[in-house]
């Protein structure tokens, strides 16, 4: 679902037992926050596969300054914008076009083509159907 490899996925769950608090929810938590993921949430692109290329191409700013990592982890407040050059790609017009509405964690500025990454989600606003205690029971095997 968030197009990531094994090895980012158990590299993930690695530095969600490390944290305090809930293994499964730091764990989601981590992958909300991945920067691919929340272009994805500010629908900036289509899907997270559009999202990660955005990234890998090097069109988004964070806070300013070019990240082209799409496993970057976004902290709560960051700004997060498609950089000037690039605000003219049919792709992202589409993306926004189609867009209904963004989930509550992160804001966006259709016209700036910019958001914030407000907040942390609530376990309550992710996908009901991930459990994520089986994917912790998986991995303490």
């Amino acid at each position: 679902m968030y197009g990531v490899t094994e090895r980012q996925f158990y590299n993930t769950f690695i530095k969600a037992t490390k944290q305090s608090g809930n293994t499964g929810h730091n764990f989601l938590f981590l992958l909300e926050s991945r920067l691919d993921n929340v272009v994805y949430r500010l629908n900036l692109a289509r899907t997270r596969r559009g999202a990660r290329q955005l990234v890998n191409h090097g069109h988004i700013l964070v806070n300013g300054k070019k990240v082209d990592i799409p496993s970057f982890q976004v902290k709560p407040g960051s700004v997060i914008e498609v950089k000037e050059k690039s605000r003219t790609m049919p792709s992202i017009a589409d993306a926004l076009e189609a867009s209904v509405g963004t989930v509550d964690y992160v804001t966006l500025d259709k016209e700036n083509k910019k958001g914030v990454f407000t907040r942390l989600p609530e376990r309550s606003e992710l996908n009901a159907e991930i459990n994520e205690s089986l994917v912790v029971e998986f991995y303490n095997r």
